[in-house]
């Protein structure tokens, strides 16, 4: 294979300059087409509800929400004709189904601020979720700025999320800025040479640029999360540089070792190629986990993951190989480390005792107080996680200059109830019409719950266990359209859909008695539904990793143990992490270390399984090269503890460089604007860090050395099977 790559060199190159005419501009746009949702449960009850307040009744909560803000009173005459008429307007604009406001309701007093100088207008948008974003694109710019005495600022969950996506294309773009010439800093530092340290860096350009191809691709099949690109591109960049890291690397020792290019290449593709097409197998895998959660959020980071580790792999392993048949030789071309002699910076192998080697028999002559130490430090690190709150991403994970933030904190100010994110119970078989005594009954029950201020109902509005208005021509919103029937009741609480009280609510108002058939929906019982189909799939997921690793490094290694061990080590790289995650960015604490933030209390729901995932299949990437290293010199020699030593000597540097290198595009997004991105990034860098040096340098050797020869073990029947099917060369 790899003479064949380098003999057609000229022809691979041709094919992948040709690829790239046509996917940059093919991929260019590929954020502006991709969905925003997808953190819904499919099939949950909340889901069936608020698809028939869809489909059936044409309501639900409110997408926009206007603070219409005037000097003097919301109660002027000037203020109330253009709050009218404004309601009126948006009531007849195209995919608008529902338009209602403060005085459109009568003045209503839940809809007037305290201060009497603001007053909100609620808008419902029709179709799905791109079709909603596409309406609210166009209505937005014709209400909000001066509108006469009134001035209009938006808010509401879909105005939250076009503000989360359009930072997130800003943030993404920063991040890239910032990244790139610290990479190529850290990439001319290991080694050495302007040209050598081009090449990796080359296939992690060729793989971002991948990586919008396989996106705007897979969008044509499925719908892919937009806030996928972020994460995506970094994962494609990383692990492509990584991987080019160990095959330039290994082609320097070999042409150092005496070989010619054309045998160079091939042994590289061997030995580097092949161990990294097996790490990016681990590492897809650990990826694939998420495709058995229903929520398309978490489905499309499998989907896209998965394509950009292959998009890296086979960069690493034909495209670059390729180069390196070009370059030849001149792969150390401008040396910029001339203070150094060219023998240490030609990537030969040496036989002499470096950092890594000493550091590898430092701890392997002490196992035992040096495990425990790290275990000790990781398990303290963790114990935060203890204490980890959930909840779904609103408006706080914007910059507080946000203007959706800024409106969403006048609501939680100046108005005493959700009015723009309301419980929806949708009641199918019940007529309103012929049965207005049951729904009257069923909206009093739920007016006299704790936390409820008030219930609308076809029948009017009630408040304490009483009817506080009569039905007016607004309620005709809660009866079904056309030939259907059923009908759907608005409970407005004074709570916070994703706080602890509000995920209680639902669950309180779910266990009401209805006088049919009942399914209760809006932005809580979502949460509250998603929390318990993540729980439910999680350890689907988790058998998914561990089942693959196993399976994975048994046939690597031919052990038993060395699966279990890495499985085990892993997780404890990982303890650092979740708490990190619950210490800094649910509780707030060294926020001047990562960026401001607001500090809701609570962790995003998807970020921790997302993070678990990715950090899972770093971990083995770093473990699967270590191993590679390592069982090569046991074969070599037969001595575990040299095996070790040597093993971690010819990769430790290697994979604190990888680490850095992966690490410094993943802190790019600490400087994100977005909290979900900022956790993201801090986390996965400190997962990255953990791993490749207490994990791969101090406890991989601590643990090798107390099992001993038991490491290269496994029972007849498995070894006899492993010379069957087994990897190794």
């Amino acid at each position: 294979m790899g003479t064949w790559l380098a003999r057609r060199r000229v022809l691979v190159l041709l094919v992948t300059l040709a690829a790239l005419v046509v996917a940059v501009p093919f991929g260019a746009d590929v954020e502006s087409r991709l969905s925003e949702g997808g953190i819904t449960a499919p099939g949950s009850q909340a889901a069936r509800a608020d698809e028939l307040l869809n489909t059936r009744f044409e309501g639900g909560s409110p997408h926009l929400v206007f603070i219409a803000k005037t000097d003097g009173s919301v109660d002027a005459d000037d203020a109330a004709r253009e709050g009218q008429a404004l309601t009126d307007r948006l009531a007849k604009e195209s995919g608008v189904v529902q338009a209602a406001s403060y005085w459109s309701l009568g003045n209503a007093d839940a809809l007037k601020a305290k201060d009497s100088h603001s007053a909100l207008i609620l808008v419902r948008l029709g179709g799905d979720e791109d079709q909603v974003r596409k309406h609210a694109k166009r209505v937005l710019p014709t209400v909000i700025g001066d509108r006469g005495p009134l001035k209009l600022t938006a808010t509401g969950a879909t105005a939250v999320r076009m503000e989360i996506e359009k930072q997130s294309e800003e943030d993404l773009a920063k991040a890239e800025m910032l990244s790139a010439p610290l990479i190529l800093i850290i990439l001319l530092l290991v080694f050495g040479s302007v040209v050598a340290a081009s090449t990796p860096l080359a296939v992690g350009v060729l793989a971002v640029i991948g990586s919008f191809v396989v996106l705007r691709l897979l969008d044509m099949v499925t719908q892919v999360s937009v806030f996928s690109v972020n994460i995506t591109t970094a994962l494609g960049l990383g692990l492509a540089i990584d991987y080019s890291l160990f095959i330039v690397t290994r082609y320097r020792e070999e042409l150092a070792a005496g070989r010619d290019v054309h045998p160079a290449i091939a042994e590289t593709l061997r030995t580097a190629g092949r161990t990294v097409l097996f790490s990016a197998l681990t590492v897809a895998l650990s990826l694939s986990a998420m495709l058995v959660f229903p929520m398309y959020h978490l489905r499309s980071f499998a989907y896209s993951g998965i394509a950009v580790v292959a998009l890296a792999a086979l960069g690493s392993v034909i495209v670059l190989p390729a180069l390196l048949a070009v370059l030849g030789r001149r792969v150390d071309a401008w040396n910029v480390r001339w203070w150094r002699r060219k023998a240490k910076n030609s990537g030969a192998r040496s036989d002499r005792e470096g950092f890594w080697h000493r550091l590898a028999t430092a701890v392997m002559r002490r196992p035992v107080p040096f495990a425990l130490t790290v275990v000790a430090v990781l398990i303290a690190l963790g114990i935060p996680f203890l204490r980890v709150e959930f909840a779904d991403s609103d408006d706080r994970v914007l910059p507080a200059s946000s203007a959706a933030h800024q409106g969403a904190q006048v609501l939680r100010e100046q108005f005493d109830s959700q009015e723009g994110s309301p419980i929806s119970v949708v009641v199918p078989g019940l007529d309103p019409r012929a049965e207005t005594k049951e729904v009257a009954a069923y909206a009093t029950a739920l007016s006299k719950l704790p936390d409820v201020t008030r219930v609308d109902a076809a029948t009017g509005s009630y408040s304490a266990g009483r009817e506080v208005a009569p039905p007016s021509e607004v309620s005709q919103r809660f009866v079904a359209k056309g030939a259907e029937s059923g009908t759907w009741l608005a409970v407005i609480s004074d709570t916070e859909p994703y706080s602890e009280r509000g995920m209680d609510l639902v669950s309180t108002v779910r266990a009401v008695p209805a006088p049919s058939d009942s399914l209760v929906g809006g932005q809580a019982a979502l949460l509250v539904d998603s929390k318990a189909t993540l729980g439910d799939k999680l350890p689907w997921a988790l058998g998914i990793i561990a089942a693959s690793t196993l399976l994975l490094l048994f046939l690597f290694t031919g052990s038993l143990l060395i699966p279990l061990k890495a499985i085990v080590l892993n997780l404890l790289s990982l303890t650092a992490t979740f708490g990190a995650m619950v210490y800094v960015f649910q509780e707030g604490h060294l926020r001047w270390l990562v960026g401001d933030f607001t500090v809701t209390g609570a962790i995003d729901i998807d970020t921790p399984v997302l993070m678990f995932c990715v950090a899972f299949g770093l971990s083995m990437d770093y473990e699967v090269f270590l191993l590679s290293r390592i069982k090569e010199e046991y074969h070599r020699t037969g001595d575990n503890v040299s095996a070790v030593a040597w093993g971690l000597e010819r990769t430790g540097r290697l994979v604190t460089a990888a680490a850095v290198l992966v690490a410094t595009v993943l802190l790019a997004f600490a400087t994100s604007g977005l909290t979900p991105l900022k956790l993201l990034g801090v986390g996965l860098a400190l997962a990255v860090i953990v791993d490749a040096t207490l994990v791969r340098g101090i406890l991989v050797p601590a643990f090798m050395r107390l099992a001993g020869r038991a490491n290269w073990w496994a029972p007849k029947p498995l070894a006899r099977l492993h010379k069957r099917i087994g990897l190794d060369d």
